[in-house]
């Protein structure tokens, strides 16, 4: 048997045997029959070398934050259970001291990896049961698409969230859906009781722009006009119809009321333009009788009949002439009766009670003939009994 100089941890038989030396004795590890004896235990050491470097590299990678503090335990305690039959020539009681301190400090590691990822599958959980109770809160919501917006919004930011245990989440994803699906189920209710409701206002405004054609040729200008006020609040009581619909509505049935209403104005135009000569010639009626000469009462009275009937045959003046230019008519038949009434309180000599009460009485009818034709209703009785009792004055003072 030879010992080799300088190698503490190991020796060759003069066999070929390879031993290694421990703190619990010798062992074999392997023959060497290749070369020198030097060579085979420089081969061995080197196998421990490689030992070494593995024990290295784990220790590297532990003290990265991010690496799986278990799996480089496992191999640390791999790597100790394997030394006692290790063929390797080296400091094995040290390497099993270094990975033994490695184990317990992976083992460390996983716990506070472990630690970590409880803490995180809670916060996961806690921020997938935020986003489950907002969409649940939203279920009932009526804003469609504000909450359809967020809802696929809250899925996509579930869904982004890891770190959760499948059984969990699944049974979150559960009360998200349903509650997305009762949201998805009043939305489509919505509108199919909305698209009912277009279909029945898209009926109702058709049927109305029907009639509103219908009647745009009428001449019967108030209650054509009364009945198009009648079909706009009809208009606004179907509700809306689809808006390109609704809007294409809306230009027929203007169309047809821009129709009635442009007839209505050019007969209304009309109408103004001649009540405008009407009060023109009024106007020069007027000047006529108000140039009267009232000493004489009766033939005063003769020609302001004659330009009552003129007036009567002229026709309407505009309204807001009317009542001013009927004044000044009325008041000239006023001025007659009041010099006729003056001339008769006057002394006569030759007057007799029954001429007095025969002039009264005309005098009373006179007025009421005048009122009645200046009202446009002619009193053919109070005219019949004027001329009857003028041929009884004039035979009374004759």
């Amino acid at each position: 048997m030879t010992d080799l100089p300088g190698s503490s941890w190991g020796r060759i038989d003069d066999d070929g045997t390879v031993h290694v030396r421990t703190s619990s004795g010798e062992r074999a590890v392997g023959s060497w029959r290749a070369g020198s004896p030097a060579e085979g235990l420089a081969h061995f050491v080197r196998r421990y070398d490689d030992l070494v470097a593995e024990v290295v590299l784990l220790e590297q990678r532990l003290t990265v934050p991010t690496a799986d503090a278990k799996a480089v335990g496992a191999s640390a305690r791999r790597l100790r259970d394997s030394l006692p039959t290790a063929a390797v020539v080296g400091d094995l009681d040290s390497l099993r001291t270094r990975l033994t301190a490695l184990v317990a400090a992976a083992e460390e590691g996983r716990a506070r990896q472990s630690a970590a990822k409880a803490q995180q599958q809670a916060a996961a959980v806690e921020a997938k049961t935020v986003l489950v109770a907002e969409a649940e809160t939203l279920a009932g919501s009526s804003e469609w698409k504000a909450t359809g917006d967020r809802l696929r919004t809250l899925a996509d930011e579930f869904r982004k969230i890891a770190g959760v245990d499948r059984r969990t989440d699944n049974d979150l994803w559960k009360r998200f859906t349903t509650a997305r699906d009762e949201f998805t189920r009043r939305r489509g209710a919505h509108f199919a009781a909305l698209d009912a409701q277009r279909a029945e206002s898209t009926r109702r405004k058709e049927a109305i722009c029907e009639e509103a054609e219908s009647i745009s040729g009428s001449s019967e200008w108030g209650a054509t006009a009364g009945r198009y006020k009648a079909l706009m609040t009809d208009w606004k009581a179907a509700g809306r119809a689809q808006r390109e619909v609704d809007d294409a509505l809306w230009a027929r049935f203007r169309a047809a009321q821009d129709v009635f209403f442009a007839r209505r104005n050019a007969v209304n135009a009309e109408r103004d333009a001649l009540e405008r000569v009407n009060a023109g010639e009024r106007e020069k009626l007027l000047a006529e009788a108000e140039a009267l000469d009232l000493s004489n009462n009766e033939q005063a009275n003769r020609r302001l009949r004659d330009i009552q009937e003129r007036w009567d045959a002229v026709g309407r003046a505009p309204r807001e002439m009317s009542g001013a230019l009927e004044r000044r008519l009325a008041a000239v038949a006023d001025k007659i009766r009041d010099s006729e009434r003056e001339r008769w309180r006057r002394p006569d000599p030759e007057a007799s009670r029954l001429v007095t009460r025969l002039r009264e009485s005309v005098a009373k009818l006179e007025v009421k003939v005048e009122r009645a034709r200046a009202a446009g209703q002619p009193d053919l009785e109070a005219e019949a009994s004027l001329a009857t009792q003028r041929e009884w004055l004039a035979q009374a003072t004759r």
